[in-house]
């Protein structure tokens, strides 16, 4: 699957004193794209319900991605 997306990279990071896991674009050296900013960042509590439901996540992925 990830041959499907643009190349990206995963940091942890601190928002208010919390710790949240960011998934950004990069450019062909790893940096960051400015443009595109942030695909998607979040904190232990919604990764906690990510992880729970990760079955329906995979389960919604393969059915919607063959549209």
């Amino acid at each position: 699957m990830s041959s499907e997306l643009a190349p990206h990279d995963v940091t942890v990071e601190e928002y208010k004193g919390n710790k949240i896991l960011k998934i950004y674009k990069i450019d062909d050296e790893g940096n960051e794209l400015e443009k595109y900013g942030t695909i998607v960042s979040f904190g232990l509590t919604k990764a906690k319900y990510i992880l729970e439901h990760i079955d329906d996540i995979k389960k919604f992925v393969e059915t919607y991605s063959k549209e």
